[in-house]
């Protein structure tokens, strides 16, 4: 029993380790500058501060997106939540065969500073990451 209570003290103590809310006063100015650059309309914007960067969460329309910075101001990658149906064929014929009766909880395009576009579909408490094709790349745990 004690080591299950133990447990579950660790997992929740490194939650608040991996993204904590931040107040966007305490935002280093090129990071908000870095992002108002892109999106200079957005007002209601949500911090987090994700090990040593910072992510911005917002809405356009009715459309979730973020963007990861880095401290210094280099946009990371963007985040903008899409349908599960917009999924490439491939990601979704991998979903159905390897997590068959467990529905996507969710579904995102994202685009890395250098370009590149993967895709993410979570299901269950884990991320599934798919190249443009939609091959499969690898899992990440929520």
């Amino acid at each position: 029993m004690k080591n299950s209570i133990l447990t579950c003290l660790v997992l929740l103590f490194s939650s608040f380790a991996i993204a904590q809310r931040v107040s966007e006063k305490d935002i280093p100015n090129i990071v908000k500058s870095t992002f108002l650059l892109s999106y200079p309309d957005q007002t209601n914007v949500k911090w987090e501060k994700e090990k040593e960067n910072y992510e911005a969460s917002f809405t356009i329309g009715k459309t979730d997106r973020s963007m990861l910075v880095d401290s210094n101001g280099n946009i990371i990658e963007t985040e903008e939540e899409i349908s599960v149906k917009k999924l490439p064929a491939k990601a979704l014929a991998y979903i159905k065969q390897n997590y068959k009766n467990i529905k996507i909880k969710e579904a995102a395009i994202i685009t890395d500073a250098q370009g590149i576009v993967t895709f993410e579909a979570q299901v269950t408490s884990i991320d599934l990451i798919f190249d443009k094709q939609g091959t499969y790349i690898k899992s990440i745990a929520d």
